[in-house]
């Protein structure tokens, strides 16, 4: 099989395993992370009970990264837990050499800091950082700043997806593993054709209950 073949049958798998664990919802009204909205969502929360599907993704990552000689790996908190400690078990088992997993925690300023004795593993060390979705690169580009206040070098930046056509230098690395590229159309909020035609906003993923909340302490003009 050729490598061309070999990255086809991959990304079938990727497509395979997210459409069995209904990770992809379309057609409804979702509000993402960076506050645009859109009519499609990767559910990456709807993978994680899958732990034989979730454990091959890492897999997958852990295979890409063999030979970067990577020390530590790191994921933002909360969906960075699964994927880093996974990934950190899946790079141990191939290298034989004990790569460690930890994560990073929001922090009081909307950076990401390392905390629980964690920085202790990355500082000075080479570090794969791995995150679910991109769609702006917001959250793996201040966990990536975090890594490198302790001096840790990124080797690189690994996703479940990247939905925002994220380009390496937005988050500062010199290249994103995705195992999935997905485009989906989003709007700012002023801009969303879903609000303007009344869809309601789903409150089940994503952060359209925070949305609500927020719209509904809103004085009226």
């Amino acid at each position: 099989m050729s490598e061309l073949e070999r990255a086809i049958s991959r990304r079938e798998r990727v497509r395979q395993i997210l459409g069995d664990t209904s990770a992809v919802l379309t057609d409804s009204h979702f509000v993402y992370t960076s506050g645009r909205h859109g009519d499609a969502y990767v559910n990456k929360d709807a993978i994680y009970p899958h732990t034989q599907a979730t454990r091959e993704l890492c897999g997958m990552w852990a295979e890409d990264f063999r030979g970067k000689d990577v020390d530590v790996v790191v994921g933002p908190a909360m969906g960075g837990v699964i994927l880093s400690h996974d990934t950190a078990s899946e790079l141990s088992r191939i290298t034989g050499k004990h790569i460690p997993g930890v994560y990073a925690e929001k922090g009081k300023e909307d950076d990401f800091i390392f905390t629980r004795g964690y920085e202790d593993f990355v500082r000075g060390k080479k570090v794969l950082v791995v995150e679910d979705v991109l769609t702006t690169g917001g959250s793996a580009k201040r966990v990536i700043d975090a890594v490198r206040k302790l001096d840790g070098e990124v080797v690189g930046l690994a996703v479940i997806a990247n939905r925002g056509n994220v380009k390496p230098e937005d988050v500062g690395v010199d290249n994103i593993d995705a195992l999935i590229n997905v485009q989906m159309d989003s709007w700012a909020e002023e801009e969303c054709i879903k609000c303007e035609a009344g869809v309601p906003v789903n409150v089940k993923v994503g952060k359209g209950k925070e949305f609500l909340a927020k719209k509904s302490q809103t004085p009226s003009a």
